[in-house]
């Protein structure tokens, strides 16, 4: 595994050098490889740590094992996690027996489909980029793949958190090293096991699927729900029937991470019919929204992630109408109390592919900064989130007030057309301004503000939005355009509407501000 150390070298390393504390990061030549061999790292110790409660947690983060210890935890389901031979491979389907005629290329995500391809309308992520594959990246490609399966065609199911998952993982800040940063999503075995699974299922096919065939967890083509798995199969899920072809290999170099190998890999064989992942499952590791009283995964959407995400990512929304809660290693971390361990402000790194059916649009991640509630209650957090819900709403709502104005301003009417751009302006020039009002409402709410002491702070956060709002209109998107292109009428009428939105009391109302009260006199006249 390809790991970065503190002084920016690149070394590659073995698991059992998970603990080495010179080692910072992963350092993978590609994004989503670094997401998911934080994921495995993180399987592999939940998997095998011998960790029953809080005091063993702290032990093994204060005083990181050694490399004979950390081999010793896994000595016994080595050969699980052999990725060649005739038997059981690391994430691959011992059963199969179709022709090995998939280009390499084909594990990697982003790479165009056949659609694609055919239709020549590969013009940014073009074919022929990746055509011969190192083991280890051959490797860590196909658990990228069975960790983010997005939808491949009849029978090519998707992951267990359905196509392209968000994963938010917590870390030290400042650094600390690879160790801490993975053991912190580590979660002792009884939490870990109280959302999904039958722990009876001892076999170790209920947790490595790849060890046994298809038929031995699912009826031929059913599905597989948490209940027929242990718990912790979330880590090792194999929703593709996928067998990586070493009879057919060649010397030279990588085309991802550029390293000679005696044996490239060129191509796979694959097949309809994997593990069918339906019902209830609970992944530690991602957030999730409810619908009709039923818990789903978050996925990335275009915009990728700000400050917007902080509340339902880091402590949940409870709006009946858009539920949100953070992943369960998240809500265990600040429920346990180990913010402490963690540095000053630890920070959430979220990440994921923005997918559109079979073909990704997008790569996102980003690190939020994750404040101290260790010493909050229950109605400290009910309290908080009621404010910033309200915050966000506004937000939400300026948004649209600016697109809707720069809009109007530019073509009038309902004119159709690519907007992001005003959207992401808003978004970046006020994240500032929420995290430092975000600090100042933490660190209030710790001595029971007052009703006054809150409409302060959303009185600031109401003279940011109309700032911001104002600002952007004149200095980037209209004020700035060229005089011969532009309708001053047109332009005057935009520039009124969005004053009158951003200075009337329906945002006020939003924010839960009090709302000057006109005489029924007053109107009269």
């Amino acid at each position: 595994m390809p790991v970065r150390d503190h002084s920016g070298a690149r070394r590659w390393i073995s698991p059992a050098d998970l603990a080495d504390p010179e080692l910072l990061a992963f350092d993978a030549n590609r994004a989503d490889f670094n997401g998911a061999l934080a994921q495995f790292a993180i399987g592999l110790l939940s998997t095998h740590a011998p960790l029953s409660n809080a005091r063993d947690w702290e032990r093994w983060f204060t005083t990181p094992p050694d490399a004979s210890t950390l081999q010793s935890w896994w000595k016994g389901s080595v050969d699980y996690f052999t990725y060649d031979g005739n038997g059981a491979r690391f994430m691959q389907d011992a059963a199969l027996t179709a022709k090995a005629d998939f280009s390499i290329s084909g594990l990697l995500i982003d790479s165009p489909g056949e659609n694609a391809i055919k239709n020549n309308s590969d013009h940014f992520v073009k074919r022929g980029r990746i055509e011969r594959l190192c083991p280890h990246c051959a490797v860590t490609a196909l658990f990228t793949l069975q960790v983010n399966a997005p939808a491949g065609g009849a029978g090519h199911r998707t992951g267990l958190r359905g196509g392209g998952p968000l994963t938010t993982l917590l870390a030290c800040q400042p650094a600390k090293s690879l160790w801490h940063d993975l053991w912190l999503n580590v979660i002792e075995s009884p939490e870990r096991e109280a959302h999904g699974g039958d722990v009876r299922k001892t076999a170790p096919h209920f947790t490595f699927p790849w060890l046994a065939a298809v038929d031995a967890i699912q009826p031929d083509q059913g599905q597989t729900s948490p209940i027929q798995t242990h718990p912790l199969h979330i880590y090792w899920s194999t929703p593709r029937r996928i067998r990586l072809d070493f009879d057919q290999t060649v010397e030279g170099d990588c085309d991802i991470c550029h390293r000679h190998h005696v044996r490239l890999l060129s191509q796979y064989a694959t097949a309809p019919y994997g593990l069918n992942y339906k019902g209830p499952w609970d992944h530690v590791l991602s957030p999730y929204y409810q619908v009709k009283g039923e818990w789903l995964p978050l996925h990335p959407q275009p915009g990728g992630f700000g400050y917007r995400h902080w509340l339902p990512w880091l402590v949940g929304v409870t709006d009946e109408k858009a539920a949100q809660r953070p992943a369960r290693v998240v809500t265990h971390f600040r429920t346990s109390r180990r913010t402490r361990h963690a540095g000053p402000v630890p920070s959430l790194w979220a990440f994921g592919y923005d997918m559109d059916n079979m073909k990704a649009r997008c790569w996102y991640e980003a690190r939020l900064p994750v404040y101290n509630l260790d010493d909050y209650s229950p109605a400290n957090v009910k309290r908080l989130q009621s404010v910033l819900q309200s915050w966000l709403a506004g937000a939400k709502d300026s948004a649209y007030a600016l697109r809707n104005a720069v809009k109007a301003a530019w073509f009038g009417g309902e004119a159709r057309g690519d907007y992001s751009a005003v959207d992401a302006a808003f978004w970046t020039d006020t994240e500032a301004e929420f995290y430092k009002l975000l600090q100042r409402l933490i660190d209030v709410m710790h001595v029971r503000p007052s009703d006054s002491e809150l409409e302060v702070l959303s009185q600031s956060w109401l003279k940011t939005l109309q700032r911001t709002n104002m600002a952007l209109f004149e200095n980037v998107f209209v004020g700035a355009g060229e005089i011969d292109r532009s309708n001053p009428r047109r332009v005057a009428k935009a520039r009124e509407f969005l004053r009158a939105t951003m200075m009337g009391d329906k945002l006020k109302k939003t924010l839960n501000l009090p709302v000057e009260q006109v005489s029924r006199k007053k109107q009269a006249a």
